[in-house]
């Protein structure tokens, strides 16, 4: 009986231990069992399409190239041209500024939303994804999960809410996305004649007609993992916040791989940002005597943090190993830019090309930098304008005049209009549009607003900006804050106690706008709380400003 009961407790408390590691177990030790099962083949040429091997035009006498190239995370101090240098304050992006001093400077662009899925899918239709029922960034139903037992293990002060029985029902992450029936800004550019090329992230679902190259493009380079290089590769240098739980989720279920036209899935060549650039330069090479249209949408500088060892020790003087990292990588994308920009200028297309740069949403309190939204306050997953206000440019030689500067709040929105004025595309007439052509509002021949309103929703996150005036609306906590952009930029002000009419004229604004939008397509699964004011390293005190990010 003493044996039958020794056993019993030592089962028991294997068992408990079992629990206690589940996480580690079933979480961190599964994706790296599947790498192990499921490799990735070693590295494929891509086989873009060739244009025309002799001009039948000059470049001048074409519609214009374009090219969109879409920064992840990128915030608004991580591009010198605003603040004056990145990082510590020493990091320059001449490559990033150059497009704004040789085009326009948006001081006032914004983000679709703050976190990146319905953002994309706001810039590829023109229409606030809203009206589509793309409310909430596609996630694997394991991740709320995840947070649900990490929830339990750590016991934070300000907890999450998960929904467990919706997470359980939430389909396969890849058949959550854009629906079919949006019509892109490619396919538009298609129709008119353009070449079009989709390069990295995409993250508006792979399967029933989802994927880029059924959604208007002729090539797609696809991001199938999110590794810049892998851990122990000789020329990466790496930086991991063990401690976040999105921070261990990306680095645990990362891969290095990429896909090609819906090809097997094969390892990059080199450095994702640098392979993504080599990558586009054969297309503009490949195109360089048709219209093209090219969507270069960087991971960069999204987490896992990763820079090679050649961008990292040009920042010696960075003593943060993690600020350092991450400089390699703003780094890097300024490279980019400059490569594509200089190879349009080699081969006689700058003058004829419009080169829009921005990013998909502000900068993320998990990888712990204090800075990266400075001046504004909040972060990605929040709309406070750290989350969505974020660099914002463009260039066209032949129509927009070096030095412009457009002051008025714009929107991704209005990169569909822009693109497709531009190349004289049609664009569709059977359903509701958002956004303008910025075009008159850049070159001064309309000086009306481009926008009197805008709108930001996740869920019961759900912002407007009217006249200067921003409302953010919360359902937890049940909260609204109220400022006036014009005196209070940076929302040290909440004026929502002493302006209640202001508020209420706001709000039926608001309610007027979601009228209009569709059912979500799936449900938010998890509410989490966001500190406005600290990043995802330092802890909650009583008094601290908090929102909750529905997805």
């Amino acid at each position: 009986m003493k044996k039958l009961l020794i056993i019993f407790i030592l089962i028991a408390f294997a068992g408990a231990m079992a629990w206690q590691s589940r996480i580690e177990l079933l979480v961190w030790g599964a994706p790296k069992l599947g790498r192990t099962f499921n490799p990735v083949a070693d590295n494929v040429p891509t086989n873009w399409t060739k244009g025309p091997d002799v001009a039948t035009s000059s470049p001048s006498e074409r519609p214009p190239n374009i090219i969109l190239i879409l920064a992840d995370d990128m915030g608004f101090n991580d591009v010198s041209l605003y603040n004056g240098g990145a990082g510590d304050g020493s990091v320059q992006t001449p490559n990033i500024d150059a497009i704004a001093q040789q085009g326009v400077i948006f001081k006032n662009g914004y983000a679709a939303n703050a976190v990146c899925a319905p953002s994309r899918a706001t810039i590829l239709t023109g229409r606030y994804s809203t009206r589509f029922g793309f409310e909430f960034t596609p996630i694997p139903s394991i991740g709320p999960i995840i947070f649900s037992w990490m929830q339990d293990i750590n016991q934070p002060t300000l907890k999450a809410l998960v929904d467990l029985e919706a997470a359980r029902e939430l389909p396969n992450m890849n058949d959550l996305g854009m629906p079919p029936e949006e019509i892109t800004v490619a396919e538009v550019l298609k129709d008119a004649g353009y070449y079009t090329a989709h390069i990295g992230k995409w993250h508006l679902g792979t399967k029933n007609g989802m994927r880029p190259e059924q959604q208007g493009f002729d090539d797609s380079l696809y991001m199938s993992g999110t590794l810049y290089l892998p851990e122990d590769d000789a020329n990466v240098v790496n930086a991991k916040r063990e401690q976040d739980a999105i921070e261990r989720m990306v680095w645990t279920f990362s891969n290095y791989s990429a896909q090609f036209n819906g090809s097997e899935r094969f390892k990059p060549k080199g450095y994702l940002t640098d392979y993504y650039t080599d990558e586009a330069l054969t297309v503009i090479e490949n195109n360089r005597h048709q219209p093209f249209f090219l969507y270069l949408a960087h991971w960069g500088i999204h987490n896992p943090i990763q820079a090679t060892l050649q961008d990292y020790d040009a920042y010696a003087h960075i003593e943060d190993h993690h600020l350092r990292v991450y400089a390699g990588m703003i780094r890097s994308v300024d490279r980019s830019v400059g490569r594509i920009t200089d190879k349009l200028a080699e081969l006689g297309l700058a003058d004829n090309t419009l080169v829009f740069f921005t990013s998909d949403n502000g900068g993320a309190a998990y990888i712990q930098l204090p800075n990266v939204n400075k001046p504004y306050r909040g972060w990605k997953l929040n709309h406070f304008e750290g989350g969505t206000h974020v660099p914002f440019a463009a260039k066209w030689p032949a129509k927009i005049d070096a030095g412009s500067t457009l002051a008025s709040p714009i929107h991704h929105i209005d990169l569909f209009h822009t693109i497709a004025a531009a190349a004289g595309a049609q664009v569709p007439t059977d359903r509701k549009l958002d956004g303008v052509d910025l075009l008159p509002f850049i070159t001064g021949k309309d000086k009306s607003l481009p926008h009197d309103t805008l709108f930001w929703r996740q869920g019961h996150q759900q912002t407007v900006q009217h006249l200067g005036w921003k409302l953010i609306r919360a359902g937890r906590p049940d909260k609204r804050w109220l400022f006036n952009l014009a005196d209070d930029p940076t929302e040290q002000i909440n004026l929502a106690a002493t302006m209640p009419q202001k508020v209420a004229q706001l709000e039926a604004i608001l309610d007027a706008h979601n009228a209009e939008q569709a059912t979500p397509l799936w449900p938010s699964t998890t509410d989490s709380p966001q500190l406005i004011d600290k990043h995802g390293g330092q802890p909650y005190v009583e008094g601290d400003e908090y929102i909750y990010f529905p997805n």
